[in-house]
Formats: C-alpha cells, structure tokens, sequence
C-alpha cells in the first residue's frame, strides 16, 4: 500500500520524519525512476541510426522519416508542461505509472507498425507518454530523498542521463544490425517492453503516491491552441516540398501563425490576470532566459538536423552498413560527455559565459571540418577520416549543452524556478523537432535536385549544406551568447 504524501509545492521535502520510504524499497524505487528516465532519452535519438533500414522496409518517404524523428519530441514538448501539472494535481506516482504504460503500449505499437503513417502516429502517441511519465521522475525522487540525501541520486540521475543521451545512436544500430528473430530495426522499439515492465513492476510495488496541496491550472485549450500552431506551421513545411509547394502549404502556415500569436496572447492575458500562464512569457523579460532560450533554440535546431542529415548520408550515400554508421557516433560522444563535464566544473565558473560562445565556434569548426571531409569522401573512405571532425563537433557541443542551463536561469526568481526548468526543457524538445523538419526539407530538397546517379554524389552536397548551416546558426548563438551573465552564478539552479 502507498503512502500519500501532500507537497505544498514541487521539490518541497514532505515533512520533519523520515522519508516516506527508505532503504532497499526505496532503491527499487529510484532505480524503476531511472529506467523510465533512460528509455525516454535513448529514444530521443535511437531511431535515427536506423532510418534508412526503416525506409528500405517500409517504403518511407524523406518527409515521413523526418516525423518519424520529429513526431516524439514535438508531442512530447507541447504536453511536457501539462504532464507535471497532472502530477501534481492528481498524483505523481498515479501519472508516472500512466504514462510509463501508455509509453511501453506505444512502443510496442512502433516496433510492430504495418507501414510508415502508423510509425509515425505511434511515435507522437509515444511522445505523449513520456511527457506524463518524465515530469514525475525528478518530482518522485524530491519527494523520496530528503535534501540532504538527494545528491547521490541526483548523481545517479544526470549521470545516467548523460550515457543514454549519447548512447542511442549506438545502441539503435547495434540493435537493427543484430537482427534478433528477425526484428531488425523493429527492435529499437521493442526493447523498451521487458525493460518498461521492470520499471512498472517496481513502480507500483515501491514508489510512494505524492501530489499538490495547491491546485494547478491545467488550461487545456492552451495546450491545443499551441499543439495545433505548431503542427500547422510545421507539417506543410515538411510536406510541402514532395507536394510541390501548393497554395494550401502556405495558407496552413498562416493559419498556424495565427494560432500561435492568439496562444502568446492568452497566455499574457492569464499572467496579467493573476492566473497560473501555462507558459510564463513574464520570463522572457530577463535579458538572460531570453539570451540563453535563443542559444538554446539555436543549438538544438542546428543538432536536430546535423543528426538526420550524417544518418541519411553516411548510409544511403556511403553505402555504409547500421552498424558502422552507429558506431562512427561514438568518438563524438565520448568527445561530449567529456567536455561537457569539463565546461561546467572547471571553464564556467573561470571564464563565465565564454565557455559557451568557444563551444559554439568549435562546434562551428568542427562543421567546417566536416564540410571539407565530405568533399574528398568516397565509398571507400575509411571511419579514420571523419573522426576529427567527429571529435571537435562533439567537444563544441559539450562545452554548450551542459552549462547553457545554469546561465539562461541565472536571473530567474527562485520562485519561477520551476516554469523556467519546464520551459527550458520544453524549448530544447521543440527546437530539435523544428531542426529535424525545416532544415531536413533543406536536406532532402537538395538531395532530390541532383543529377547524378551515384548515391554519394546525391547526398553529399546536402550533408555539406546542412553543416554549413549549422556552422552559420553556431556563429549566431555565439553572438547571442552575450545577453547571458558574464559570471556563471554561484548557485544556480536546478535544470531538470
């Protein structure tokens, strides 16, 4: 039976006495939260690897691979916020065991689609999953751990979270290359059954129920009013181009940019009022959350479609096998997690924010170097040749992604911390599926303009675009960089 556990607000311990449950259950607890963690962050990105398999079985469409990469993040963006609010308001552990159910079912349903629409419904309904099951891990283990015990499960979390974001690629092709029964990339989906039912075991058995004694407003037309601007802007720039750009492409995105200015409007409307916005717009007014959500923005578009793009070429164009086009991610995640660690203990608090604007121009760089690697690159080439590249993109990109939190909430009320975590979050999950849609268009537009025949001269010219642009937005974040604190905050808070 569990214990409920009343929180006057998000993060606050529940009492003076001892935690709600200690020990060995506890440690199950942690570890069914962790799980859950992980699965939703390898999944992120573990499908990309296996795109061209997925297009070679299923007959897919450059448009439909970009939302089958696409569809989970933006469903998950748009109802992240919402699914803490459920949290909170009818139970933690109640929306974590929900969404950790609908997120095996949809998971499931991926690994088993008959064709590329179903893929794609199914990744946006595992989206939806994630976003009523990830809010609850970090409320779960506050609620779990007093303030004096929470770093080491603190540790345990990002530690974690750090291995899995950088472990999808990897762990996708080495899934589609084994093939078990059978399965080949359906297994990248299917994983996440026996392992979603470990967590659910130990969820339901140890995991204490907690809530809000204060009720949150929930504002579900806004959820829709912002879901539908969103798929109504981008859907026809990723459809338009195999359509060939109709009037009804371009009236769809009108539409969507009318939905969205009456979203930004209500949710003004409801600060002013005195009423809980489901976007805090209020934070934007901070010279830094509004610097550090524009580099944010920036960094996860650029990433969002430099990941699609390397896929798509390194198979389709260099004929390189899964496994091998997998395992080519490695140097640059190693390279990541490395100089993520070192950005933010040893460069931010010595050189504050131009930490950040030295991992854009090395990520820049590292494009550059790419670039010039793509232009002499054969069928031939040997994994050697890109690895420099590979590791000064990923050292950009590690110097960037790991402290570009703790500057963008530097001057955000300790009271806000909380909408500004979500919306920080929120941002990155949009950003990515704004990068995978509009400049994988620029991508595939490119690829299918070419002349040749020869599949490395098709996709070649694309890559290098891509990493051109990526290059040109890193300048950009790093001119951007300037609106955050000079000095990185003493204590800063938490981004989750």
């Amino acid at each position: 039976m569990s214990t409920v556990v009343d929180t006057p607000q998000l993060g606050a311990y529940p009492g003076e006495g001892d935690a709600p449950i200690a020990g060995r259950a506890r440690t199950a607890a942690l570890i069914s939260l962790l799980l859950a963690s992980t699965m939703e962050l390898i999944d992120t990105t573990i499908v990309n690897v296996s795109l061209p398999s997925i297009e070679a079985d299923l007959g897919a469409t450059g448009s439909q691979l970009q939302w089958m990469v696409a569809a989970y993040p933006l469903a998950f963006a748009v109802a992240l916020i919402t699914g803490s609010r459920l949290g909170d308001a009818f139970g933690r552990k109640r929306l974590f065991v929900g969404g950790l159910v609908a997120f095996i079912a949809m998971s499931a349903a991926c690994g088993l689609a008959p064709n590329p629409e179903t893929l794609v419904a199914f990744r946006a309904l595992q989206g939806l999953g994630a976003a009523a099951m990830i809010p609850q891990v970090m409320s779960n283990i506050q609620v779990m751990y007093a303030p004096e015990e929470r770093a080491k499960a603190m540790g345990a979390f990002t530690g974690l979270a750090g291995i899995a974001t950088v472990a999808g690629p990897v762990l996708g092709a080495v899934l589609t290359e084994a093939d078990i029964a059978g399965s080949g990339w359906r297994a990248i989906f299917l994983v996440n059954v026996p392992v979603g039912f470990l967590a659910l075991y130990a969820a339901l058995r140890f995991i204490p129920e907690s809530r809000s004694s204060a009720r949150p407003n929930l504002d579900p037309l806004g959820v829709l009013t912002l879901a539908g601007g969103l798929l109504a802007v981008l859907y026809p720039l990723t459809m338009g181009r195999e359509q060939g750009w109709p009037a009804w492409v371009f009236a769809l995105v009108v539409v969507g940019g009318l939905l969205l200015t009456r979203f930004v409007v209500s949710q003004r409307r409801a600060e002013a009022s005195g009423r809980e916005p489901l976007v805090a717009l209020s934070l934007y007014k901070e010279r830094s959350f509004a610097g550090g959500s524009s580099v944010l923005m920036l960094l996860f578009v650029s990433m969002g479609a430099y990941f699609l793009a390397q896929t798509i070429y390194l198979q389709a164009g260099l004929g390189w096998s899964v496994l091998k086009a997998g395992l080519t991610g490695i140097p640059f995640a190693v390279t990541t997690a490395a100089m993520a660690g070192f950005g933010v203990v040893v460069l931010a608090p010595k050189i504050g924010r131009k930490v950040l604007q030295i991992g854009a121009l090395v990520l820049a760089a590292g494009a550059v170097v790419l670039v010039v690697t793509v232009q002499f690159a054969t069928p031939d080439t040997t994994f050697w040749m890109f690895i420099p590249g590979f590791v000064v993109a990923g050292a950009g990109f590690g110097l960037m992604v790991a402290p570009i939190g703790m500057f963008t909430v530097a001057d955000v009320p300790v009271e806000h911390a909380g909408s500004a975590s979500g919306l920080f979050n929120t941002t990155g999950q949009l950003a990515n599926a704004i990068g995978v849609a509009v400049l994988g268009s620029v991508f595939f537009e490119i690829a299918e303009r070419s002349t040749s025949r020869l599949p490395d001269e098709i996709f070649a010219p694309a890559f290098q675009v891509t990493l051109g642009l990526v290059a040109v937005l890193m300048l950009v974040a790093c001119v951007a960089s300037r609106a955050l604190p000079a000095v990185a905050p003493e204590e800063p808070i938490e981004i989750h």
